[in-house]
């Protein structure tokens, strides 16, 4: 075997720091997300570090700013809502379709909810976080338009119900107007209803 070939089959070697430094990465984002959960809207790095089973020090150390915080909070978040958002709607008419993406939202957005209202606290100073924020909100608008049909893609209709099921309303029922999960799809369901039917 040549000398390439040997080295090309040799088992690679991992990093042991690499790999205790992403270790703590994730260890520290969960934490975050944890306590976001939990109402602490803005958690110290003494909490997040203690939380974690980290040092303050490497909090810092691993993270210079928030928003190398929400960059690992937003792609832990990704990998657990993108499979049942990459899931086909069942229902056979656009109707049922619509309900489907209705209540799959309330679901997403329910885990969303604390995460994404810290977010939306930093977003306009920082790039990451406006950037995912629009992209967020293409996504949605594109799922709804992939439902209905061409005589409701109008203007007037798609924007009332790209409103009506976003990210902010969800906030709204579940937050100012203090609905539970159930109630608040329920209102969802009947303003679609009455836009629709």
């Amino acid at each position: 075997m040549s000398a390439r070939a040997a080295k090309l089959t040799a088992p690679v070697e991992v990093d042991g720091r690499r790999q205790r430094s992403d270790a703590s990465r994730r260890k520290i984002a969960l934490a975050m997300l944890d306590l976001l959960r939990e109402g602490e809207a803005d958690p110290s790095a003494d909490l997040v570090a203690e939380r974690a089973g980290v040092g303050r020090r490497t909090v810092f150390r691993l993270f210079s700013d928030m928003e190398g915080v929400f960059r690992e909070m937003h792609a832990i978040m990704t990998s657990r809502l993108t499979p049942a958002f990459a899931q086909p709607l069942t229902a056979t008419t656009w109707r049922g379709r619509l309900d489907e993406l209705i209540e799959r939202r309330a679901k997403a957005f329910e885990q969303m909810l604390p995460i994404k209202t810290a977010a939306d606290a930093r977003r306009y100073t920082s790039n990451f976080l406006t950037s995912e924020h629009k992209n967020i909100t293409r996504l949605q608008r594109q799922a709804l338009l992939a439902v209905l049909p061409a005589t409701l893609a109008r203007n007037d209709m798609l924007e009332a119900l790209d409103l009506t099921l976003s990210f902010e309303a969800w906030r709204r029922l579940r937050y100012e107007q203090g609905l539970g999960v159930k109630q608040a799809q329920d209102v969802l369901k009947r303003i679609v209803s009455a836009l629709v039917d």
